[in-house]
């Protein structure tokens, strides 16, 4: 990488301004670059890509989250940056070919999605889902004992870029903060005490708030089970913004229906969409959203995508490792 530039081929997705593409036109140098992006998707909840006929067999790198089924049709492709952080469907075997390299937008989506965590933890420590569900009826009716962040212990569950957000937030209203990780050397803004992964059962009977913001893998699948969900407090609250599968669904509903926790946000689960059928959503104590947290409309996270992207092709253009890389997996 680095010499031979002008058999390389980047064909960029991002719905650009003419400002940003004369931005990418720079960092590529040397670079052929093709533009094929869609600016009026700027301010949209998602971005759509396709990779017209004609570049499937010249992309030798790609900027957007195509289908991954196009990866395959791309014989050239060696390089995938997406504009999502989660790339669990790249990963899978056979959608990448061995070699390729796969890097993500870690790093934008912070922001937009622990303010949304944020925003449900206090909806339900205010009661205010509950009294938006009675407007329809016109019903005056207390709700209820409210609960303060102040002074609580928020245990974060992951805690990367979304993570050290959502604790910031936390300790601008007074809370404690324990993040969990699998290693605890890391220094992340806003935790107060870093905890291995190993030491989960031990410390969640100190939570007052349980945020999550895992990715899919089987170490997580179900972190949050029937026994876990025994340890927690009565006035618990459950927030995930990650990954569905890292609670299990039935063992939520039943702890919400017995009021053994406070409530639940959940803006993923699992499945997705959660089928109609499902409990979940006809209780009460939770608050669902459609996995939207982290949805490209906020401005500061459609800059910051674009900003990675843009590091990331200055490094393909000049030889040099790319930020953000993500394995595959075999």
């Amino acid at each position: 990488m680095g010499t031979g530039n002008e058999h390389k081929l980047i064909v960029n997705c991002l719905p650009l301004t003419d400002t940003e593409r004369a931005q990418f036109t720079r960092a590529a140098k040397n670079t052929p670059q093709e533009f094929i992006g869609d600016p009026t998707q700027r301010g949209n909840m998602t971005w759509t890509a396709e990779i017209p006929e004609n570049l499937k067999n010249k992309a030798t790198a790609i900027i957007g989250n195509i289908p991954p089924e196009q990866c395959a049709q791309c014989p050239k492709l060696e390089w995938l940056q997406t504009w999502s952080a989660g790339v669990d469907k790249y990963q899978q075997p056979g959608i990448l070919q061995p070699g390729s390299m796969l890097t993500n937008a870690t790093g934008a989506y912070g922001q937009s999605v622990s303010e949304h965590m944020f925003a449900m933890m206090w909806t339900i420590m205010k009661n205010l889902h509950i009294y938006a569900a009675n407007n329809p009826q016109a019903t005056w009716h207390d709700a209820g004992r409210t609960i303060s962040p102040n002074g609580k212990t928020a245990l974060i569950i992951g805690t990367g870029d979304i993570g050290s957000h959502f604790a910031q937030l936390c300790k601008n209203t007074g809370m404690t903060t324990i993040g969990i990780r699998r290693n605890t050397t890391i220094n992340t803004p806003g935790i107060d005490h870093m905890v291995g992964i190993e030491t989960l059962d031990n410390v969640l009977q100190y939570a007052d708030i349980i945020a999550m913001s895992l990715p899919s893998t089987p170490a997580t699948h179900h972190l949050l089970n029937t026994q876990r969900l025994t340890k927690l407090k009565p006035n618990a609250i459950i927030l995930n913004a990650g990954r569905g599968d890292a609670i299990d669904n039935q063992a939520l509903a039943k702890a919400l229906a017995s009021g053994a926790i406070r409530g639940a946000g959940l803006d993923v689960t699992e499945p997705e969409p959660l089928p109609a059928e499902s409990p979940l959503w006809r209780e009460p104590r939770c608050l669902i959203t459609p996995h939207v947290a982290g949805g490209n409309h906020l401005e500061a996270t459609e800059r910051r995508i674009i900003a990675i992207a843009l590091g990331n092709v200055r490094c393909y253009a000049n030889g040099q490792s790319l930020d953000n890389r993500m394995p595959l997996r075999g």
